[in-house]
């Protein structure tokens, strides 16, 4: 399947310039944003009632080996009710701070989805709401682990890297009450378990 998706002439209908161009590979419709739109696009593909993308699949980024060439920021779209794909992409420049804002007011489940870009790729999401490392302990000190720049055994020792990990409290960086939640996650009232699902982080009664 080769066929371009409809919802490219009506983004740029939408957003002219700020959609800077796409491709079709694998069957796969790939739209290129402005990086200082990507919120207000992305806001737009959910919402209106034409496109109506309103399952986030998943948010990633991709560098290549050519030094050149920019870090891509990539969000994958799904819309239930007309059972097509869309993937978003914006691209940084490396020699800049890569930075985009944060969809998680618009999609909850982008919560830990930007948190593993950022762990991962050292990408900032702005105002995200608690962006903080997710895979590796808060104060791991090595860098970004998928940056092609990262060594393949990383840039301590092993030694080192276990020392430092065996050493990490997640009591510093996570509340007891996150810490008890995550341990007794199965007793939890059901009210309660839709909160969490929710996204809702406020105290417990």
């Amino acid at each position: 399947m080769t066929d371009l998706s409809p919802s490219v002439p009506a983004l740029r209908a939408r957003f002219g310039t700020a959609i800077i161009r796409h491709q079709v590979s694998c069957g796969d419709t790939i739209v290129y944003v402005a990086p200082n739109r990507v919120h207000e696009i992305l806001g737009w593909l959910r919402d209106d009632a034409g496109q109506r993308f309103d399952y986030l699949t998943d948010i990633t980024a991709v560098e290549y080996r050519d030094p050149e060439r920019p870090l891509e920021v990539v969000w994958q779209l799904w819309s239930l009710d007309r059972k097509a794909a869309l993937r978003v992409k914006v691209e940084l420049a490396k020699s800049e701070t890569l930075q985009v804002d944060s969809v998680v007011d618009l999609w909850k489940g982008a919560d830990w989805l930007e948190r593993e870009v950022y762990d991962m790729f050292g990408v900032t999401f702005r105002g995200h709401p608690d962006l903080r490392r997710i895979l590796m302990w808060e104060t791991y000190a090595e860098g970004y682990p998928l940056r092609k720049d990262f060594p393949l055994r990383g840039h301590f020792t092993r030694a080192e890297q276990t020392r430092q990990a065996l050493a990490a409290n997640p009591e510093a960086h996570y509340s007891l009450e996150e810490l008890s939640i995550a341990a007794a996650y199965d007793e939890l009232p059901a009210d309660l378990k839709a909160r969490l699902a929710h996204g809702e982080r406020g105290k417990v009664e």
